[in-house]
């Protein structure tokens, strides 16, 4: 398959369905949709909504019913619901899908930085990332990377999304960041004691249940220096890596320093997710990796190893 072709269809046929997408997962927080389903142990992780089905199952159709070519890739859904069946089940190619990135914020609202994302990747790295935060700004957000292009600004419903995010412009590389705020998340309870041996270093160590705003926003805006996340999953984590990797950076397993692929991954049983192994830093600035992959060298590498 001609990836190009693939991602010029994405940002092609994508955008509108994203957007009625966010327009959805709008109306539905105003009800009581909060499912049970999953049971890790981290209010996060086991925070799951109708919404995430509902919007799941929109954009497994609209990949569906779109260019033929998506279905000749694979596809890596939070969720089960969807015809996730028509697509390949072998292939370097691989679509991913977070309907409701930042459910517990979602379902409690405690924040409007949930978003919607997709991305497509290969063994070794992410080629596209789409990203939509239905609640930031008046009528939401757009981030989306091509061709080591960033954009992120403000959606325009009264234009086409494909017109929006083509008028949008392209961000600088924060090669390195003003901020240092690190987004830490994924040690289960310990996430604010990480957070605060990240803060010893002169970085500044934010929880994850503490970022009420999108990740991928504000590291696309230089608001965050980047991560630190054990056992990263393969439906939001990809879009920061392609952020960091587009502005010169990187994603490291902080055990070895070597960069991050997919060709090691897990299933996590509890969560019913598929995940990279160890501690994963990632950011745009290389002095941030080199000390965050110092800090965490040692630290337990398994999520439910405490």
């Amino acid at each position: 398959m001609n990836v190009d072709q693939i991602i010029a269809a994405l940002a092609t046929q994508l955008p509108s369905a994203m957007r009625w997408a966010g327009a959805v997962a709008r109306r539905m927080r105003h009800y009581d949709i909060a499912l049970a389903g999953k049971n890790t142990g981290s209010a996060g992780t086991d925070a799951l909504t109708l919404a995430d089905l509902t919007v799941q199952e929109l954009l497994v159709g609209a990949l569906r019913d779109g260019d033929p070519r998506f279905r000749q890739c694979r596809i890596d859904a939070e969720e089960s619901t969807g015809d996730l069946a028509r697509f390949a089940s072998v292939g370097d190619l691989t679509l991913a899908l977070d309907p409701i990135d930042g459910t517990r914020h979602y379902r409690d609202k405690t924040g409007n930085g949930y978003s919607i994302i997709l991305t497509l990747r290969n063994p070794q790295t992410v080629v596209y990332t789409l990203v939509f935060i239905p609640e930031s700004g008046p009528h939401g957000t757009w981030v989306e990377i091509q061709q080591n292009q960033i954009v992120c600004g403000p959606d325009d419903p009264s234009r086409p999304a494909q017109e929006v995010l083509g008028s949008l412009p392209v961000c600088p590389h924060h090669t390195r960041a003003t901020a240092q705020n690190i987004f830490v998340i994924g040690f289960q309870q310990h996430d604010r004691t990480k957070a605060d041996l990240v803060s010893q270093t002169g970085l500044v160590g934010i929880p994850g249940e503490e970022c009420t705003g999108c990740l991928y926003e504000l590291l696309a805006r230089g608001e965050y220096a980047g991560s630190l996340i054990r056992t990263p999953n393969v439906y939001d984590f990809p879009a920061a890596l392609q952020l960091a990797r587009a502005s010169g950076g990187e994603s490291l397993w902080v055990h070895n320093e070597q960069p991050v692929n997919f060709q090691e991954l897990w299933t996590d049983d509890r969560a019913h997710m598929l995940r990279l192994p160890g501690i994963v830093a990632t950011s745009a600035d290389r002095d941030v990796l080199r000390t965050l992959c110092a800090l965490a060298r040692d630290w337990n590498p398994v999520r439910y190893g405490e």
